[in-house]
C-alpha cells in the first residue's frame, strides 16, 4: 500500500444466526461507506444444503468458508477499501482464522437471551438457517475473550441504536447522515 492511503478498517458484525448481524452490518455499512459483505453468501452449496437440512456445521465445512471471507477482506485491504462483514464467527479459533486475513480485524458482537433470537428466527422468512439449529450455534459461541479486538453490544436495542454504538464505540467515521436526521447547516 502506499503511503497515501489511508489504513483500512475491517469490522466484523458477529453473533448467532438471528441476532440481527446483516442488518446491523449493512446500517454500518450505509453509514460509513465500508464496504458490505454476507458471510452466508460465501457458503458452498454443500453447506447450505446441510444446514437447509438441520444439521449444524462442523469445523471441516467452515474452515474453506473462513479462508474465503478472509480472502476477501484481504483483497479490499489491498485496493484500499475498508469493510463490513456479517459472520457468525462463532468460535476464537474461527476469528483467528479471520484475523489471518488483514490486519487489524475488529469485531463486533451482538450478544442476548436466546429465547428473543428464537423469537426472530420463528418470524424471519426465506433464510435457509432453521431456528432448530439455534442450539448448536449458541453451545458453539464463544465470546470475545479479552485479548480480542472488539466490542459486545445488546442485541434487544433497536437497530438504529446497535448501529450508531458501533459505529462511535469503533471510531468510525461517518459519510453519510441516517435518514430522518437533518443534515448540519452548512457554516
Amino acid at each position: 500500500m502506499t503511503g497515501d492511503r489511508p489504513p483500512t478498517r475491517h469490522i466484523v458484525v458477529m453473533g448467532v444466526s438471528g441476532s440481527g448481524k446483516t442488518t446491523v452490518a449493512k446500517g454500518v455499512a450505509a453509514l460509513t461507506g465500508l464496504a458490505f459483505a454476507e458471510a452466508d453468501e460465501f457458503h458452498s452449496e454443500a453447506n447450505v444444503t446441510r444446514m437447509r437440512a438441520g444439521v449444524p456445521l462442523d469445523d471441516d465445512a467452515r474452515w474453506p468458508w473462513l479462508r474465503a471471507l478472509a480472502g476477501w477482506m484481504t483483497a479490499r485491504h489491498r485496493e484500499g477499501v475498508s469493510t463490513v462483514l456479517a459472520c457468525s464467527a462463532l468460535k476464537r479459533s474461527y476469528r483467528d482464522l479471520l484475523r489471518e486475513g488483514p490486519p487489524g480485524v475488529e469485531f463486533v458482537h451482538l450478544d442476548g437471551p436466546t429465547e428473543v433470537i428464537r423469537e426472530r428466527m420463528s418470524l424471519r422468512a426465506g433464510h435457509y438457517m432453521p431456528a432448530s439449529l439455534l442450539d448448536s450455534q449458541t453451545a458453539t459461541l464463544e465470546p470475545l475473550w479479552p485479548d480480542e479486538r472488539g466490542i459486545v453490544l445488546d442485541l434487544q436495542l433497536s437497530t438504529e441504536a446497535l448501529v450508531a454504538a458501533a459505529v462511535e464505540r469503533l471510531g468510525l467515521p461517518v459519510i453519510r447522515v441516517p435518514s430522518g436526521v437533518p443534515a448540519a447547516p452548512e457554516s
